[in-house]
């Protein structure tokens, strides 16, 4: 349970103490939360040296999710990725060694449901640490040796979860397709703008909540939070392992919601 991102200037003086260091906020943020999604591996390559600093920053049992480059997602549109899909995995990723947890595929709006398309990509993704470093050795040109990490220091599940933002998605041919591979449908809660897809298709369930009134604005009521407390409880009951993640941060609600969630589901965090 946790957030999508931690670096947002207008939580400082609010969440974040005023007067803490912002090189404090994700040790600050991770004593809070169980788990928080890396946002920035979805704009831009990053160093291993910032992933292994988030390591260190993080107490034990903490779990990073990292979202996908949109390179792969909005650019490429999962087509012709076998060196970028290398290059991001390359990055530094396996630097979080046991903290990793599920690897995030956020498709664009305009990105409609292509069965073919969606197999092919999903046939390349590593399911290990291990195929993880080995795809990472054949990372292309924009990263040099130094910029790497092609090595893993134990074999551990990789997990991928896929939220497409196209009501085409909703099909059940589309709920096929990620159950033949194991990948985690994304329940959205994003105020009716895009698809909210309540599905099992894998072994665990991803939850994404961008806001239940308002995109990105509205908090969610105790009455709300009681209602994802019970669906999570529920998932845990059927055997899966569950993450959710708020995604309200404009006005500063999403890690007060997660907390608040966390706190309804001590027996689950």
């Amino acid at each position: 349970m946790g957030i999508s991102g931690w670096r947002y200037p207008g939580w400082r003086g609010d969440f974040y103490p005023a007067g803490l260091a912002q090189r404090r906020e994700l040790e600050y943020a991770s004593a809070r939360l169980t788990s928080i999604e890396v946002n920035g591996t979805f704009y831009s390559l990053q160093r291993p040296t910032s992933f292994a600093r988030w390591r260190s920053e993080t107490p034990d049992d903490f779990v990073f999710a990292v979202k996908g480059g949109r390179f792969l997602t909005h650019m490429k549109e999962l087509t012709d990725v076998d060196g970028p899909l290398a290059t991001f995995f390359a990055q530094g990723v396996l630097g979080l060694g046991p903290k990793l947890g599920p690897v995030l595929w956020q498709l664009p709006a305009t990105f409609p449901f292509d069965a073919e398309r969606l197999d092919r990509f999903f046939r390349l993704l590593p399911r290990t640490t291990t195929a993880a470093a080995e795809l990472a050795g054949q990372h292309d040109e924009r990263l040099s040796p130094e910029q790497t990490v092609t090595a893993t220091d134990a074999q551990r599940p990789v997990r991928h979860a896929l939220e497409p933002r196209h009501p085409s998605f909703e099909h059940p041919e589309a709920l096929d397709v990620c159950r033949a591979h194991g990948i985690a449908m994304v329940l959205a809660d994003a105020a009716g703008t895009w698809p909210s897809i309540d599905a099992d298709t894998a072994d665990f369930r991803y939850a994404r909540l961008h806001g239940d009134a308002e995109l990105y604005s509205s908090g969610y009521s105790e009455r709300a939070l009681d209602a994802w407390a019970a669906r999570v409880r529920q998932w845990v009951g059927d055997g899966r392992d569950v993450y959710v993640y708020f995604d309200n941060d404009a006005k500063v609600r999403a890690p007060y919601d997660a907390m608040g969630l966390i706190e309804r589901l001590p027996e689950s965090t």
